[in-house]
Protein backbone atom coordinates (compact mmCIF):
# COMPACT_ATOMS: atom_id res chain seq x y z
CA UNK A 1 0.00 0.00 0.00
CA UNK A 2 2.90 2.48 0.75
CA UNK A 3 4.28 1.38 -2.75
CA UNK A 4 1.05 2.30 -4.19
CA UNK A 5 0.83 5.45 -2.39
CA UNK A 6 4.27 6.51 -3.25
CA UNK A 7 3.95 6.10 -6.71
CA UNK A 8 0.10 7.69 -6.44
CA UNK A 9 2.01 10.87 -5.15
CA UNK A 10 5.00 10.43 -7.28
CA UNK A 11 2.51 11.07 -10.09
CA UNK A 12 0.81 13.63 -8.99
CA UNK A 13 4.07 15.28 -8.48
CA UNK A 14 5.42 15.01 -12.09
CA UNK A 15 1.60 16.18 -13.20
CA UNK A 16 1.99 19.48 -11.18
CA UNK A 17 5.63 20.25 -12.81
CA UNK A 18 4.14 19.48 -16.14
CA UNK A 19 1.74 21.95 -16.14
CA UNK A 20 3.76 24.56 -13.85
CA UNK A 21 6.33 24.30 -16.75
CA UNK A 22 3.93 23.94 -19.74
CA UNK A 23 1.04 25.92 -19.08
CA UNK A 24 0.62 28.66 -15.95
CA UNK A 25 4.67 29.79 -16.84
CA UNK A 26 3.87 30.68 -20.36
CA UNK A 27 0.72 32.03 -19.71
CA UNK A 28 2.53 34.39 -17.03
CA UNK A 29 4.77 35.53 -19.11
CA UNK A 30 2.14 36.30 -21.99
CA UNK A 31 0.53 38.41 -19.60
CA UNK A 32 3.41 40.34 -18.32
CA UNK A 33 4.66 40.78 -21.89
CA UNK A 34 1.07 42.47 -22.95
CA UNK A 35 1.30 44.69 -19.92
CA UNK A 36 4.94 45.87 -20.54
CA UNK A 37 3.70 46.54 -24.75
CA UNK A 38 0.79 48.27 -23.29
CA UNK A 39 2.61 50.40 -20.27
CA UNK A 40 1.68 54.52 -20.59
CA UNK A 41 -1.47 53.41 -22.61
CA UNK A 42 -3.30 52.03 -19.93
CA UNK A 43 -6.54 53.58 -20.60
CA UNK A 44 -6.57 52.16 -24.34
CA UNK A 45 -5.75 48.67 -22.57
CA UNK A 46 -8.33 48.71 -19.77
CA UNK A 47 -10.96 50.22 -22.55
CA UNK A 48 -10.21 47.44 -24.94
CA UNK A 49 -9.83 44.76 -22.18
CA UNK A 50 -12.65 45.66 -20.93
CA UNK A 51 -15.00 44.47 -23.54
CA UNK A 52 -16.90 41.57 -23.40
CA UNK A 53 -15.87 40.13 -27.25
CA UNK A 54 -11.75 40.77 -26.20
CA UNK A 55 -12.33 38.70 -23.16
CA UNK A 56 -14.29 36.06 -25.29
CA UNK A 57 -11.44 36.05 -27.84
CA UNK A 58 -8.93 35.52 -25.09
CA UNK A 59 -10.36 33.01 -23.29
CA UNK A 60 -11.19 30.99 -26.58
CA UNK A 61 -7.03 31.40 -27.27
CA UNK A 62 -5.81 30.55 -24.08
CA UNK A 63 -8.74 27.49 -24.09
CA UNK A 64 -7.84 26.03 -27.51
CA UNK A 65 -3.77 26.17 -26.25
CA UNK A 66 -4.41 24.18 -23.22
CA UNK A 67 -6.44 21.83 -24.92
CA UNK A 68 -3.63 21.10 -27.37
CA UNK A 69 -0.93 20.60 -25.03
CA UNK A 70 -2.78 18.65 -22.35
CA UNK A 71 -4.00 16.22 -25.32
CA UNK A 72 -0.66 15.98 -26.83
CA UNK A 73 0.71 14.86 -23.87
CA UNK A 74 -2.06 12.68 -22.28
CA UNK A 75 -1.83 10.76 -25.78
CA UNK A 76 2.05 10.09 -25.44
CA UNK A 77 1.26 8.91 -21.47
CA UNK A 78 -2.27 7.04 -22.81
CA UNK A 79 -1.93 5.61 -26.27
CA UNK A 80 1.04 3.49 -25.91
CA UNK A 81 1.33 0.44 -28.14
CA UNK A 82 3.69 -2.31 -28.57
CA UNK A 83 4.13 -4.79 -31.99
CA UNK A 84 6.47 -7.79 -32.14
CA UNK A 85 8.06 -8.05 -35.71
CA UNK A 86 8.61 -11.67 -35.73
CA UNK A 87 11.71 -13.72 -36.81
CA UNK A 88 13.88 -10.39 -38.33
CA UNK A 89 17.04 -11.50 -39.76
CA UNK A 90 20.48 -10.61 -38.48
CA UNK A 91 23.32 -9.75 -40.47
CA UNK A 92 26.70 -10.31 -39.17
CA UNK A 93 29.07 -7.80 -39.96
CA UNK A 94 32.72 -9.68 -40.39
CA UNK A 95 35.19 -10.88 -42.77
CA UNK A 96 33.65 -13.70 -44.18
CA UNK A 97 36.60 -14.80 -46.22
CA UNK A 98 38.67 -15.18 -43.12
CA UNK A 99 36.52 -16.01 -40.39
CA UNK A 100 33.21 -18.72 -39.68
CA UNK A 101 30.80 -17.14 -37.23
CA UNK A 102 28.86 -19.61 -35.01
CA UNK A 103 26.10 -19.16 -32.41
CA UNK A 104 24.79 -15.98 -33.85
CA UNK A 105 21.28 -16.60 -34.19
CA UNK A 106 19.48 -16.11 -38.20
CA UNK A 107 16.51 -14.39 -36.84
CA UNK A 108 15.07 -12.08 -33.58
CA UNK A 109 11.97 -11.21 -32.74
CA UNK A 110 11.88 -7.43 -32.28
CA UNK A 111 9.43 -5.48 -29.93
CA UNK A 112 8.21 -1.80 -30.67
CA UNK A 113 7.02 0.52 -28.63
CA UNK A 114 5.35 3.64 -28.84
CA UNK A 115 2.15 5.26 -30.18
CA UNK A 116 0.27 2.93 -32.97
CA UNK A 117 1.19 5.70 -36.02
CA UNK A 118 4.61 5.83 -35.20
CA UNK A 119 4.47 2.20 -34.99
CA UNK A 120 2.66 1.75 -38.58
CA UNK A 121 5.04 4.49 -40.28
CA UNK A 122 8.34 2.53 -38.56
CA UNK A 123 6.98 -0.91 -40.12
CA UNK A 124 6.59 0.87 -43.68
CA UNK A 125 9.52 2.72 -43.64
CA UNK A 126 12.65 0.70 -44.78
CA UNK A 127 15.56 -0.51 -42.48
CA UNK A 128 18.80 -1.85 -42.38
CA UNK A 129 16.97 -4.15 -39.66
CA UNK A 130 19.19 -6.41 -37.39
CA UNK A 131 22.71 -5.98 -37.35
CA UNK A 132 25.70 -7.11 -35.58
CA UNK A 133 29.45 -5.78 -36.62
CA UNK A 134 32.20 -8.40 -35.51
CA UNK A 135 34.90 -6.04 -37.26
CA UNK A 136 37.67 -6.78 -35.70
CA UNK A 137 37.22 -9.25 -33.65
CA UNK A 138 39.59 -12.36 -33.36
CA UNK A 139 39.20 -16.07 -33.12
CA UNK A 140 37.38 -16.99 -29.77
CA UNK A 141 34.55 -16.63 -27.95
CA UNK A 142 32.86 -13.41 -27.88
CA UNK A 143 29.50 -11.42 -26.28
CA UNK A 144 28.15 -9.27 -28.75
CA UNK A 145 24.96 -6.95 -28.77
CA UNK A 146 22.97 -6.54 -31.70
CA UNK A 147 21.75 -3.40 -32.66
CA UNK A 148 18.11 -2.28 -34.65
CA UNK A 149 18.31 0.37 -37.31
CA UNK A 150 15.12 2.03 -36.48
CA UNK A 151 14.26 5.22 -38.04
CA UNK A 152 11.92 6.92 -35.71
CA UNK A 153 13.56 7.72 -32.55
CA UNK A 154 9.66 8.56 -30.93
CA UNK A 155 9.52 4.25 -30.72
CA UNK A 156 11.24 2.58 -28.43
CA UNK A 157 12.51 -1.32 -29.03
CA UNK A 158 13.16 -4.30 -27.72
CA UNK A 159 15.67 -7.51 -29.43
CA UNK A 160 14.98 -10.90 -28.13
CA UNK A 161 17.64 -12.25 -28.01
CA UNK A 162 19.38 -8.21 -27.74
CA UNK A 163 23.22 -9.92 -26.77
CA UNK A 164 24.57 -13.37 -27.84
CA UNK A 165 27.89 -15.36 -27.17
CA UNK A 166 29.35 -16.36 -30.77
CA UNK A 167 32.72 -17.86 -31.55
CA UNK A 168 34.91 -17.08 -34.42
CA UNK A 169 36.86 -19.45 -36.31
CA UNK A 170 40.03 -19.12 -38.56
CA UNK A 171 38.07 -20.45 -42.08
CA UNK A 172 40.13 -23.00 -43.89
CA UNK A 173 39.39 -25.27 -46.81
CA UNK A 174 40.77 -28.47 -48.47
CA UNK A 175 39.65 -30.12 -51.73
CA UNK A 176 36.93 -33.18 -51.57
CA UNK A 177 35.98 -35.76 -54.15
CA UNK A 178 32.42 -35.59 -55.59
CA UNK A 179 30.18 -38.63 -55.84
CA UNK A 180 26.72 -39.27 -56.86
CA UNK A 181 23.49 -39.59 -55.11
CA UNK A 182 20.34 -40.45 -57.03
CA UNK A 183 16.93 -39.18 -55.52
CA UNK A 184 13.72 -40.33 -56.34
CA UNK A 185 15.00 -43.07 -58.73
CA UNK A 186 11.53 -45.40 -57.84
CA UNK A 187 9.58 -42.63 -59.95
CA UNK A 188 11.54 -43.15 -62.93
CA UNK A 189 9.42 -45.36 -65.55
CA UNK A 190 10.41 -48.90 -65.05
CA UNK A 191 11.34 -49.57 -68.09
CA UNK A 192 14.25 -47.02 -67.71
CA UNK A 193 17.67 -47.16 -65.77
CA UNK A 194 19.97 -44.45 -64.94
CA UNK A 195 22.68 -46.34 -66.62
CA UNK A 196 25.85 -43.11 -66.02
CA UNK A 197 25.94 -39.97 -64.24
CA UNK A 198 28.65 -37.81 -65.48
CA UNK A 199 29.54 -34.47 -63.38
CA UNK A 200 31.60 -31.14 -64.89
CA UNK A 201 33.56 -31.45 -62.30
CA UNK A 202 35.15 -34.28 -59.78
CA UNK A 203 36.48 -32.23 -57.26
CA UNK A 204 35.00 -29.49 -54.85
CA UNK A 205 36.87 -26.74 -52.35
CA UNK A 206 34.86 -27.30 -48.90
CA UNK A 207 35.48 -24.30 -46.57
CA UNK A 208 34.64 -23.95 -42.87
CA UNK A 209 36.12 -24.34 -39.13
CA UNK A 210 38.53 -27.55 -38.95
CA UNK A 211 36.80 -29.30 -36.79
CA UNK A 212 33.78 -29.42 -39.55
CA UNK A 213 36.40 -30.22 -42.24
CA UNK A 214 37.07 -32.70 -40.40
CA UNK A 215 34.25 -34.27 -40.27
CA UNK A 216 33.44 -34.40 -43.75
CA UNK A 217 33.62 -38.30 -45.23
CA UNK A 218 32.33 -37.54 -48.85
CA UNK A 219 30.88 -34.95 -51.06
CA UNK A 220 27.52 -35.93 -53.04
CA UNK A 221 26.24 -34.32 -55.84
CA UNK A 222 21.83 -34.67 -55.23
CA UNK A 223 20.77 -35.62 -59.24
CA UNK A 224 16.97 -35.51 -58.50
CA UNK A 225 14.93 -37.81 -61.18
CA UNK A 226 12.00 -36.14 -60.44
CA UNK A 227 13.64 -32.86 -62.09
CA UNK A 228 14.16 -34.59 -65.69
CA UNK A 229 11.18 -33.50 -67.94
CA UNK A 230 9.57 -36.22 -69.58
CA UNK A 231 12.72 -39.26 -68.80
CA UNK A 232 13.09 -41.29 -72.06
CA UNK A 233 16.01 -43.34 -73.00
CA UNK A 234 18.90 -40.61 -74.12
CA UNK A 235 21.28 -38.07 -72.46
CA UNK A 236 19.97 -35.13 -70.26
CA UNK A 237 22.31 -32.54 -68.58
CA UNK A 238 20.77 -31.23 -65.40
CA UNK A 239 21.45 -27.99 -64.44
CA UNK A 240 22.52 -26.51 -60.56
CA UNK A 241 22.36 -29.88 -58.97
CA UNK A 242 23.00 -29.15 -55.16
CA UNK A 243 25.69 -30.62 -53.66
CA UNK A 244 25.65 -32.11 -49.53
CA UNK A 245 28.40 -32.76 -47.43
CA UNK A 246 28.21 -35.73 -44.94
CA UNK A 247 29.48 -37.47 -42.01
CA UNK A 248 30.76 -40.79 -41.82
CA UNK A 249 26.99 -41.77 -40.16
CA UNK A 250 25.15 -39.71 -43.52
CA UNK A 251 24.57 -36.65 -41.48
CA UNK A 252 24.59 -33.24 -43.07
CA UNK A 253 27.96 -31.17 -42.08
CA UNK A 254 27.46 -27.11 -42.67
CA UNK A 255 30.24 -26.32 -44.47
CA UNK A 256 30.52 -23.72 -47.42
CA UNK A 257 30.62 -25.66 -50.74
CA UNK A 258 32.95 -24.02 -54.09
CA UNK A 259 31.06 -24.45 -56.20
CA UNK A 260 27.72 -24.78 -54.78
CA UNK A 261 26.44 -26.26 -57.64
CA UNK A 262 27.49 -28.41 -60.56
CA UNK A 263 25.63 -30.02 -64.05
CA UNK A 264 25.37 -33.34 -64.72
CA UNK A 265 24.91 -35.22 -67.71
CA UNK A 266 22.49 -38.61 -67.06
CA UNK A 267 22.52 -41.15 -69.40
CA UNK A 268 18.95 -42.95 -69.35
CA UNK A 269 18.61 -46.57 -70.89
CA UNK A 270 16.29 -49.60 -71.23
CA UNK A 271 18.25 -52.75 -71.27
CA UNK A 272 15.87 -55.48 -72.24
CA UNK A 273 15.77 -59.08 -73.44
CA UNK A 274 13.41 -61.45 -74.60
CA UNK A 275 13.55 -65.29 -72.30
CA UNK A 276 11.34 -67.91 -71.65
CA UNK A 277 9.36 -68.50 -68.77
CA UNK A 278 9.88 -71.99 -67.07
CA UNK A 279 7.63 -73.82 -64.53
CA UNK A 280 8.81 -74.95 -61.68
CA UNK A 281 6.95 -77.22 -59.67
CA UNK A 282 7.12 -77.18 -55.77
CA UNK A 283 5.90 -79.97 -53.19
CA UNK A 284 4.63 -83.37 -53.63
CA UNK A 285 1.48 -84.38 -55.53
CA UNK A 286 -1.06 -87.02 -54.05
CA UNK A 287 0.28 -90.30 -53.65
CA UNK A 288 0.69 -92.12 -57.20
CA UNK A 289 0.24 -88.67 -58.71
CA UNK A 290 2.48 -87.05 -61.18
CA UNK A 291 2.59 -83.87 -63.35
CA UNK A 292 1.61 -84.89 -67.34
CA UNK A 293 2.32 -81.23 -68.39
CA UNK A 294 2.70 -77.84 -67.28
CA UNK A 295 1.28 -75.19 -69.91
CA UNK A 296 1.25 -71.32 -69.57
CA UNK A 297 -0.85 -68.86 -71.45
CA UNK A 298 2.58 -66.65 -71.90
CA UNK A 299 5.57 -68.35 -73.15
CA UNK A 300 8.03 -65.35 -73.40
CA UNK A 301 8.15 -62.21 -71.35
CA UNK A 302 10.44 -59.37 -71.75
CA UNK A 303 12.27 -58.40 -69.11
CA UNK A 304 13.59 -54.41 -68.22
CA UNK A 305 16.51 -53.43 -65.66
CA UNK A 306 20.24 -53.04 -65.12
CA UNK A 307 22.33 -54.37 -68.18
CA UNK A 308 24.47 -56.88 -65.86
CA UNK A 309 21.41 -58.38 -64.50
CA UNK A 310 19.49 -58.81 -67.89
CA UNK A 311 23.03 -60.43 -69.42
CA UNK A 312 23.04 -63.33 -66.43
CA UNK A 313 19.21 -64.11 -67.21
CA UNK A 314 18.70 -66.89 -69.07
CA UNK A 315 15.13 -67.58 -68.32
CA UNK A 316 12.19 -66.52 -66.03
CA UNK A 317 11.48 -69.39 -63.39
CA UNK A 318 8.00 -69.53 -61.93
CA UNK A 319 7.03 -71.42 -59.17
CA UNK A 320 3.77 -73.36 -58.43
CA UNK A 321 2.99 -75.10 -55.29
CA UNK A 322 1.45 -78.32 -56.64
CA UNK A 323 1.18 -80.01 -52.72
CA UNK A 324 -1.50 -82.73 -52.24
CA UNK A 325 -2.57 -81.95 -55.91
CA UNK A 326 -5.07 -85.13 -57.38
CA UNK A 327 -6.74 -83.77 -60.26
CA UNK A 328 -6.28 -80.77 -62.69
CA UNK A 329 -5.61 -77.00 -61.83
CA UNK A 330 -5.28 -73.95 -63.33
CA UNK A 331 -2.96 -71.19 -61.63
CA UNK A 332 -2.89 -67.82 -61.44
CA UNK A 333 0.88 -66.68 -60.58
CA UNK A 334 2.69 -63.56 -59.78
CA UNK A 335 5.78 -63.07 -61.82
CA UNK A 336 8.65 -62.20 -59.00
CA UNK A 337 11.50 -59.69 -60.51
CA UNK A 338 14.76 -61.74 -60.07
CA UNK A 339 17.79 -59.10 -58.49
CA UNK A 340 18.20 -56.26 -60.73
CA UNK A 341 15.08 -56.58 -63.03
CA UNK A 342 12.72 -53.60 -62.53
CA UNK A 343 10.21 -54.70 -64.89
CA UNK A 344 8.79 -57.53 -66.67
CA UNK A 345 6.05 -57.20 -69.87
CA UNK A 346 3.31 -59.49 -68.12
CA UNK A 347 2.78 -59.25 -64.43
CA UNK A 348 0.75 -62.77 -64.26
CA UNK A 349 0.44 -65.52 -65.93
CA UNK A 350 -1.89 -68.41 -66.30
CA UNK A 351 -0.51 -72.34 -65.65
CA UNK A 352 -2.42 -75.15 -66.49
CA UNK A 353 -1.45 -78.33 -64.40
CA UNK A 354 -2.28 -81.59 -66.18
CA UNK A 355 -2.49 -84.66 -63.69
CA UNK A 356 -1.72 -88.15 -64.80
CA UNK A 357 -0.99 -91.17 -62.74
CA UNK A 358 2.73 -92.04 -61.76
CA UNK A 359 5.19 -94.71 -62.75
CA UNK A 360 8.66 -95.33 -61.90
CA UNK A 361 11.36 -96.65 -63.96
CA UNK A 362 15.27 -97.35 -63.68
CA UNK A 363 17.86 -96.05 -66.14
CA UNK A 364 22.17 -96.47 -65.64
CA UNK A 365 23.98 -93.57 -66.38
CA UNK A 366 27.50 -95.13 -67.24
CA UNK A 367 29.24 -91.60 -67.07
CA UNK A 368 29.25 -89.02 -64.11
CA UNK A 369 30.26 -85.26 -64.41
CA UNK A 370 32.72 -83.59 -61.86
CA UNK A 371 31.50 -80.23 -62.16
CA UNK A 372 33.25 -76.95 -60.53
CA UNK A 373 36.58 -78.25 -59.57
CA UNK A 374 39.51 -75.98 -59.17
CA UNK A 375 42.08 -75.12 -61.71
CA UNK A 376 45.38 -76.92 -61.72
CA UNK A 377 43.45 -80.13 -60.31
CA UNK A 378 42.32 -83.43 -61.61
CA UNK A 379 40.16 -85.95 -60.53
CA UNK A 380 39.33 -89.74 -61.20
CA UNK A 381 36.66 -92.55 -59.44
CA UNK A 382 38.49 -95.02 -56.59
CA UNK A 383 36.73 -97.82 -58.26
CA UNK A 384 34.71 -99.20 -61.67
CA UNK A 385 31.62 -98.86 -59.27
CA UNK A 386 32.23 -94.85 -58.63
CA UNK A 387 31.78 -94.43 -62.58
CA UNK A 388 28.21 -95.30 -63.17
CA UNK A 389 25.11 -94.94 -61.35
CA UNK A 390 21.00 -96.15 -61.50
CA UNK A 391 18.73 -93.17 -61.37
CA UNK A 392 15.01 -93.85 -60.31
CA UNK A 393 12.68 -91.71 -62.81
CA UNK A 394 8.89 -91.35 -61.89
CA UNK A 395 6.27 -89.47 -63.90
CA UNK A 396 3.40 -89.94 -65.97
CA UNK A 397 3.83 -93.31 -68.42
CA UNK A 398 3.62 -90.87 -70.98
CA UNK A 399 6.68 -89.01 -70.58
CA UNK A 400 9.13 -91.91 -68.22
CA UNK A 401 8.35 -94.37 -71.47
CA UNK A 402 9.78 -91.64 -73.93
CA UNK A 403 12.78 -91.12 -71.70
CA UNK A 404 16.40 -91.09 -73.08
CA UNK A 405 19.00 -92.56 -70.58
CA UNK A 406 21.54 -90.42 -72.77
CA UNK A 407 19.71 -87.25 -71.75
CA UNK A 408 19.91 -87.77 -68.10
CA UNK A 409 22.95 -86.03 -66.77
CA UNK A 410 24.21 -87.33 -62.88
CA UNK A 411 27.04 -85.37 -61.64
CA UNK A 412 28.97 -84.28 -58.29
CA UNK A 413 30.17 -80.63 -57.22
CA UNK A 414 33.50 -80.45 -56.29
CA UNK A 415 33.92 -76.92 -55.50
CA UNK A 416 35.74 -75.98 -52.65
CA UNK A 417 37.74 -79.45 -52.69
CA UNK A 418 41.41 -79.70 -52.44
CA UNK A 419 43.62 -82.54 -53.33
CA UNK A 420 42.68 -85.74 -51.44
CA UNK A 421 40.27 -88.74 -51.34
CA UNK A 422 36.71 -87.79 -50.58
CA UNK A 423 33.33 -89.59 -50.69
CA UNK A 424 30.91 -87.17 -52.42
CA UNK A 425 26.87 -86.90 -53.06
CA UNK A 426 25.51 -88.15 -56.40
CA UNK A 427 23.23 -85.43 -57.89
CA UNK A 428 20.76 -85.26 -60.93
CA UNK A 429 20.15 -82.14 -63.48
CA UNK A 430 16.44 -82.20 -63.63
CA UNK A 431 16.11 -81.51 -67.22
CA UNK A 432 12.53 -81.80 -66.76
CA UNK A 433 10.55 -80.11 -63.69
CA UNK A 434 7.43 -82.78 -64.58
CA UNK A 435 9.55 -85.79 -63.57
CA UNK A 436 11.47 -86.78 -59.70
CA UNK A 437 14.76 -88.07 -60.20
CA UNK A 438 16.27 -90.57 -57.53
CA UNK A 439 19.77 -91.56 -57.57
CA UNK A 440 19.87 -94.89 -56.27
CA UNK A 441 23.44 -95.15 -55.32
CA UNK A 442 23.78 -91.75 -52.94
CA UNK A 443 27.51 -90.97 -52.99
CA UNK A 444 30.42 -91.97 -54.94
CA UNK A 445 34.56 -92.02 -54.09
CA UNK A 446 36.54 -89.59 -55.96
CA UNK A 447 40.54 -88.77 -55.57
CA UNK A 448 41.54 -85.90 -56.29
CA UNK A 449 44.73 -84.88 -57.34
CA UNK A 450 47.22 -81.33 -58.01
Amino acid sequence: MKKLSRAFGSFLRRVGIFFDKWLITPITKFMLSVVEFFKGSTKNFDRIASKKATLIVVSLILAFGVFIIIDQESNVMIDQYAEVLYDEPVEAIYNEELYVVEGLPKNVDITLIGQRRHIFLAKQAPSRGVSVDLTGLKPGNHKVKLEYSQRLSSLDYRLDPSEVTVTIYEKVSENKSLTVDILHQDNLNKKLYIDDVELDRSEVIVKGAQYKLDKVATVRALVDVDEITNPKAGEVTLKDVPLVAYDENGKRVNVEIVPSTVDAKVTITSPHKEVPVKVIPTGKLAFGKAIESLDTNVSTVTVYGQKDAIDKIEELEVEVDVKGLEKDKKFNVTLKRPKGITDISSKTITVDVKVANSITKEFTVNTIEFRNLANGLSVQALSKDDTSVTISVSGSSSIVNDIDASAIIAYVDLDGYSPGEYEVEVKVEKSDSRLTYTPKTKKVNVRIVG
